[in-house]
């Protein structure tokens, strides 16, 4: 009944200044909306890294030339890059079972033009099975066949966004012709919209391979074979993807002649491996971002200690009254944490609604993108003002419920 009566004086109390209670809880308001908010945008991007992954292929496998670091980057000395014998030895079913296509890709900066607009865009060299292991289609028209390939034709599919460069006004410029490098190509399709996570995989014009690799840029090494700049490997099945990469690993050490004892000289990356590198970059940011945003709930914590002490001293000859008719000192203790507390938890019932809003706000400013708000997030942020309540209301609670009620009740 003691509890009871603590908590009916001190919500009597809050009511009583309703202005201040309102103004002291607009700092947890505040801290909470933005952890809300923040963490919410953070782990929209982790949703929205893994989604453009996946969207990339399925069970795919990358093979890029050089040791991956530990920091995630490529070795500083790269002693052999990957080349057509490379992409042959991968292809070979009988040593590589569990590997479904194998699709070369020889990638570089180069300038298209067209109807006198120009772009400086990527320029990749593929094979038919591109189309297939990343899951990339064309809008319109066709893709690289394998005759295209076996010919060197001079045509071209082309990425929306260079569509948008170079024919604003043709969004499906079939038969035109492109100049890629001074080069005479002919646009034979438009590829689906793709997107991207970090840079626009649209803003890209595909060749076919030995096109790329012959007519437009300088790819044969001083042994005689063609280079590619990486490697896509489809796997079977999703279950079997650590069983390809181990058996292309084995292939490329045998055909790179790399000793027992010696690092492997190419990475082979899985989109796992990428999904989890980015998540870590991803998760950190997203912790970032909410310890800048719980400095604003410290903030908060210091603003209910504050008045919670301003409220101590105007109340003084009511602590003291409140005494001498038989309040015990536990009973003033509860009266003001109680006030803290409710403080600090009504703000942060409020700020989590206005988080979500914020949220939805941040989704509708972004196209393509979606806050996610997680339960974790709004358990932390309801504890954590609860816990921000309690803290800073234990000092004036008990510097009240110390007060002696003779000197109480002679405070002018």
């Amino acid at each position: 009944m003691n509890l009871l009566e603590s908590m009916r004086v001190a919500l009597r109390a809050l009511m009583a200044n309703k202005l201040r209670s309102a103004l002291t809880m607009l700092g947890i308001v505040i801290g909470v909306a933005a952890v809300i908010t923040l963490m919410a945008a953070g782990r929209g991007v982790q949703v929205y890294v893994t989604e453009q992954f996946q969207g990339i292929g399925t069970n795919l496998l990358f093979v890029v030339p050089g040791r991956m670091q530990s920091g995630g980057g490529p070795g500083h000395s790269v002693t052999r890059r990957l080349t057509m014998g490379d992409v042959a030895a991968l292809s070979d079913p009988l040593r590589l079972p569990d590997v479904a296509r194998v699709a070369p890709v020889y990638e570089r900066t180069a300038t298209v033009v067209a109807e006198g607009r120009q772009t400086s865009t990527q320029v990749q060299g593929v094979t038919p099975e591109f189309e297939e292991v990343r899951n990339w289609h064309p809008l319109v028209g066709e893709f690289i066949s394998q005759h295209d390939l076996e010919s060197r034709a001079r045509v071209a599919v082309l990425g929306q966004t260079v569509v948008e460069d170079l024919f604003p006004d043709n969004p499906y410029p079939i038969g035109e012709t492109v100049r890629i490098n001074g080069v005479p190509f002919r646009v034979i399709g438009v590829l689906e919209e793709k997107g991207g996570t970090f840079t626009d995989a649209d803003d890209a014009v595909l060749v076919p391979l030995t096109t790329a690799q012959v007519r437009l840029f300088s790819a044969r090494t001083a042994s005689g074979e063609y280079r590619v700049s990486y490697i896509l490997v489809e796997a079977v099945s999703e279950g079997r993807m650590d069983a390809a990469a181990e058996q292309i690993r084995l292939v490329l050490r045998e055909r790179h002649n790399i000793a027992f004892e010696d690092e492997d000289d190419f990475t082979v990356l899985s989109q796992a491996d990428l999904i989890r590198t980015f998540g870590q970059i991803t998760g950190v940011l997203t912790v970032f971002l909410g310890a800048i945003a719980g400095i604003s709930l410290l903030v908060g914590g210091i603003g209910i200690m504050n008045i919670m002490l301003v409220s101590v001293t105007e109340r003084t000859r009511e602590i003291g009254l409140r005494k001498a008719v038989g309040a015990r000192r536990r009973d003033i203790l509860w009266q003001f944490l109680i006030e803290a507390v409710v403080l600090a938890v009504v703000g942060g019932l409020i700020g989590i609604g206005l988080g979500a809003a914020g949220a939805q706000v941040v989704s509708a400013l972004i196209e393509g993108f979606r806050a996610v708000i997680s339960v974790q997030a709004v358990v932390l942020a309801t504890t954590v003002s609860a816990v921000v309540g309690l803290a800073s209301g234990l000092y004036p609670a008990w510097r009240a419920s110390r007060l002696h009620p003779i000197e109480a009740l002679r405070y002018e």
